[in-house]
């Protein structure tokens, strides 16, 4: 380098977001008030100096029941679809039968899949 000139190099970064523990994380801690938090400012405020948010990438799964939180849950996906540099990539919403040990009561207990292996595979491709 020249004349002792500094070269500050900016890094891309690509957030992943895994919508249901997010989602769920924010319930657990009674924190519903941030449900709706601009997710890629959240991100842009944990950046370096250095660093530049490249693109978001959200994962989650469609819920189907109650209607009431699939309407919440659309709706907040559209908000999301507004956004520039966002993905988001979808997994499975399940129900899986439960009995209760105690009563034996039989329930449909909702579960999320895929996530966890849609993210790894976005890490993968993009440090490829």
């Amino acid at each position: 380098m020249s004349n002792g000139a500094l070269v500050h190099l900016v890094s891309n970064v690509i957030a992943y977001v895994d919508g249901f523990n997010l989602y769920f994380g924010l319930k657990s801690k009674g924190w519903q008030r941030y449900y709706w938090l601009n997710i890629q400012l959240l991100v842009q405020n944990l950046l370096k100096s250095n660093q530049r948010l490249a693109l978001t990438k959200y994962f989650t799964a469609r819920i189907t029941s109650p209607p009431g939180k699939e309407k919440r849950q659309s709706t907040f996906i559209e908000a999301l679809e507004t956004l520039n540099d966002l993905q988001i990539f979808y997994g499975k919403y399940q129900l899986n039968p439960h009995q209760c040990r105690k009563c034996g009561f039989e329930d449909e207990v909702p579960n999320e899949k895929m996530t966890d292996v849609n993210i790894g595979v976005e890490i993968l491709k993009d440090a490829y």
